[in-house]
């Protein structure tokens, strides 16, 4: 590329945002205070929240299950639900409820995006790179859906609504969105599941490994952009 000038230019290198990460454990450290504060530790025992949970049958599950689904849709942050499922279902059940939830929440916004909202859509994403999807789409198929879930670039619920204007099929899309949310559900659930530690000034072994795998879940992006370096990926936006 040149400027006006003739000369040759390269454009710049996007940087890494640290602003979310910051934001995400700046919140914790406020609730862990206001915990500490309020003497509020009695009320947060993962097992008793549990036990709570559990009797309610199978209502528990299917509540969470049924906030999962419309979130998407509604434009909801999937972020604290996947949280709240690590502290009420614990590491195993909260992934299981978050990984069908969440699919099921970004195939109702995909199924908007291409009966219902289409319009809307479209001038939602006419400035950004997501109006290249279509072709990339066209080319890789489902790789680009789960390029998208692993390497999460662009805002969840909206990579949602932007597939439904693509030619991918429903089936195609749903299947690789419930695989290729896996790890990262994975991290964030087991970190949750013991995140009540940390609020009653706990470090537990639990909360250190759940903490590890967050961290390397948020650092599929930049490893990613490292391992490509400056070669262009025929799968990226």
């Amino acid at each position: 590329m040149t400027n006006s000038l003739g000369k040759d230019t390269a454009p710049a290198p996007k940087r890494v945002s640290i602003t979310k990460p910051l934001i995400f454990l700046g919140g914790l450290l406020v609730i862990a205070l206001l915990v500490r504060l309020f003497h509020l530790q009695d009320y947060l025992e993962e097992q008793h929240l549990r036990q709570l949970v559990a009797s309610f049958g199978f209502w528990g599950p299917v509540v969470f299950l049924t906030i999962w689904a419309l979130a998407p849709p509604l434009l909801l942050p999937g972020l604290p639900i996947t949280l709240a499922g690590g502290v009420l279902f614990g590491p195993f059940w909260g992934v299981v409820y978050t990984i069908f939830g969440a699919t099921a929440g970004a195939s109702l916004a995909f199924l908007a995006a291409r009966y219902l909202t289409r319009e809307w859509v479209a001038a939602k994403l006419s400035n950004s790179k997501l109006t290249a999807l279509d072709d990339r789409v066209a080319r890789h198929g489902w790789k680009i859906v789960a390029f998208t879930r692993l390497v999460p670039v662009f805002p969840y619920f909206l990579v949602n609504y932007a597939f439904g204007l693509t030619r991918i099929s429903l089936a195609a899309f749903a299947v690789a969105t419930f695989f290729a949310m896996i790890p990262l559900t994975i991290a964030y659930t087991y970190f949750a599941s013991h995140i009540l530690d940390l609020l009653k000034g706990q470090v537990s072994s639990g909360l250190i490994v759940g903490a590890i795998l967050v961290a390397l879940a948020s650092l599929i992006p930049l490893v990613y952009k490292r391992l490509k370096g400056r070669q262009k990926d025929p799968l990226e936006l």
